[in-house]
């Protein structure tokens, strides 16, 4: 089905799409930060439909207590752009559509909306699986413009969730 054997020249999605089809493994996607371009590049190898389940674009607080369970405390405490939020984004979106696999985003694009601790180009990723989970945060260059940003923010998502698959659940 799936032409992506050997090709070096084959992109993240195709690698990834193959380690999901080749082991029957169903994703979930929800997203903040990256709005939506995380599950339209998953979405954009043909036969996607086998392999993900739903993708939810929860940008505002509200959504993501509503959709995925991240609580007040932690949007309170820690912000919605953290390590705990991109957690329990994670944890709730496994817990509501049961899939193999999860993968979050949460972050500043830009260009607007960073703090010194918290500067545009910062995003949380985080993976889970039943049996782990991965919450890593990427810095990148503030002065990238925002649609850029998003791009570089979704490869690095998708290469942390190959990694991911790559190291867990690859045969």
């Amino acid at each position: 089905m799936f032409n992506l054997f050997g090709n070096k020249n084959e992109k993240i999605e195709q690698k990834i799409a193959k380690i999901l089809f080749d082991n029957s493994l169903i994703i979930s996607t929800a997203e903040s930060c990256t709005g939506g371009l995380l599950s339209s590049r998953l979405t954009d190898i043909p036969g996607s439909s086998r392999y993900i389940k739903c993708n939810f674009v929860t940008y505002s607080n509200d959504m993501k207590q509503a959709l995925l369970g991240v609580s007040e405390e932690t949007l309170e405490k820690y912000g919605a752009v953290s390590k705990e939020c991109a957690t329990e984004m994670a944890d709730g979106l496994l817990a509501r559509t049961n899939a193999g696999v999860v993968i979050c985003t949460t972050g500043i694009a830009g260009p607007t909306g960073g703090s010194p601790n918290k500067p545009v180009g910062l995003i949380y990723v985080a993976i889970k699986s039943q049996h782990k989970s991965v919450v890593q945060e990427f810095r990148l260059n503030p002065k990238i413009k925002r649609v850029k940003m998003k791009q570089k923010f979704t490869q690095c998502a998708l290469e942390m969730l190959y990694d991911f698959l790559a190291d867990n659940i690859s045969e």
